[in-house]
């Protein structure tokens, strides 16, 4: 039997892309302001930035999307989404957004008030961002071998139940909800166990507090649980999913991951309390509640995609890839999250670049460096994307300095990786060489996505 896994889909389009030099990336990236996110996409040769609505479309997808229905009220093609979520949650009310972030501002502003505090294993950018807008303090309580890059934990991703407990006797009025992010994104892409959720759960009821769960990457994490937890190998995946979303009471849920779509998002709940609300701020923010911001054909996608993100061989495939990145740079000595995830490879940038202080932001330094040695867009996980400048000046740090190469799914072949791996070998041969940076521009909410910086 062959150990090899391939990619389980053949291809019928492509798309070229260009090779710079690099004397011509440096000059795009400081006239980017030393920002990868300013750079335009043709100027990138692999785009790992994110994994967020670059994934390529199937047949059927495409297919779905010349049947999409574009009536403005009660249009076929919600109908057809609509019940795609429903048979994976189980949750009756869905409502349809123009991403995740989109579900994320319209539930918090209906669910919670200035002051209250919201626990998480740890809240992502927007996440956070639409958390502390709305006044609310996002608390990131993940189990410690999460902060440890070289743990091989096998469920990284779990809350820390003893903190969580902690919270809730002590701040308890003041939480509305619990949450949890699957997969764990901010440390790695780590999954959680259905185990630690089942436990999370009860330990929310005894306290009166619903769950939601942050579901972008709901499929990867629950062939992680198949593949790691005991007693789990003889389900499917469709299966463990759908007791993950019955251990909860909500999602919100970015469907240009785990979706397979470019575009589009949802909220979906159990029970009514916060649905009219939501609808009625749908309505002034997003659109009408059959349609949210969405084309008919996004919803037909993203109705597709649901099915098939959940098939095995492609999850097998999707693990692997990260897993077969992985071992290329342990084996040459370069430090990574450790087990690799589900969607990324993360870089620990403070092994990487030793000799760069936290102030120069070393995870934002090996951002540059890679795209600089071969074209490869990464994002900086670190104290860039979730530290801030507080009203004295002062600046205050993140955890890990990491630098997360997130995969689009169905998008590079295996000669893509290998050649990833040697560009990130080149880099880390010329480390020494790598400059810091500092900022000298930024915004007060997500300020890595728009922020100037310059070499220090």
């Amino acid at each position: 039997m062959p150990r090899t896994i391939i990619e389980p889909f053949r291809i019928k389009s492509v798309e070229p892309i260009r090779v710079t030099s690099r004397a011509e990336r440096l000059r795009l990236l400081e006239a980017a302001r030393l920002n990868v996110f300013r750079l335009d996409a043709e100027d990138v040769l692999l785009d790992f930035l994110t994994d967020s609505g670059t994934g390529a479309m199937s047949a059927r997808q495409w297919a779905a999307m010349m049947q999409g229905d574009e009536s403005y009220a009660g249009a076929r093609s919600f109908h057809r989404f609509e019940a795609a979520v429903r048979d994976l949650t189980g949750y009756p009310h869905v409502i349809p957004t123009h991403q995740g972030r989109a579900a994320e501002r319209i539930l918090f502003s209906v669910a919670t008030r200035p002051g209250d505090v919201v626990p998480s294993n740890t809240h992502f950018d927007t996440t956070r961002a639409n958390l502390e807008y709305d006044g609310v303090e996002p608390v990131d309580l993940v189990i410690p071998e999460g902060l440890a890059p070289r743990n091989r934990h096998p469920f990284k991703g779990n809350i820390d139940l003893g903190r969580v407990e902690r919270l809730l006797a002590d701040r308890g009025d003041k939480v509305p909800f619990g949450m949890i992010t699957l997969t764990n994104n901010s440390g790695g892409g780590q999954p959680v166990s259905l185990e630690n959720l089942r436990a999370y759960r009860e330990l929310l009821r005894r306290h009166g507090k619903p769950l939601v769960i942050d579901a972008c990457r709901f499929a990867e994490n629950a062939m992680f649980v198949k593949l790691r937890e005991p007693g789990q190998g003889n389900r499917t995946v469709k299966e463990i999913a759908q007791e993950t979303f019955s251990l909860a009471d909500g999602c919100t849920m970015s469907a240009k991951k785990d979706g397979l779509a470019n575009i589009g998002g949802f909220i979906a709940l159990r029970d009514a309390r916060w649905v009219e609300a939501a609808r009625n701020l749908l309505i002034l923010t997003e659109g009408f509640p059959t349609y949210g911001g969405l084309a008919g054909r996004d919803l037909e996608a993203i109705a597709v995609g649901l099915e098939e993100v959940l098939d095995e061989d492609y999850l097998r495939y999707r693990l692997r890839t990260a897993e077969y990145l992985g071992e290329k740079l342990l084996a040459a000595g370069v430090a990574i999250v450790e087990p690799t995830g589900g969607h990324a490879v993360y870089l620990d940038a403070r092994d990487f670049l030793p000799h760069l202080p936290r102030e120069q932001y070393p995870a934002w330094a090996l951002v540059n460096a890679l795209y600089l040695e071969g074209g490869i867009r990464g994002v900086e996980i670190g104290s860039v994307m979730f530290g801030k400048r507080l009203d004295d000046g002062t600046e205050t740090f993140h955890a890990l300095e990491l630098v997360r190469l997130a995969f689009p799914r169905r998008v590079y072949t295996q000669s893509h990786f290998d050649y990833a791996a040697e560009v990130i070998l080149e880099a880390k041969a010329k480390a020494a060489e790598v400059r810091g940076v500092r900022l000298v521009k930024q915004s007060r909410h997500l300020r890595h996505f728009t922020a100037e910086l310059e070499w220090a």
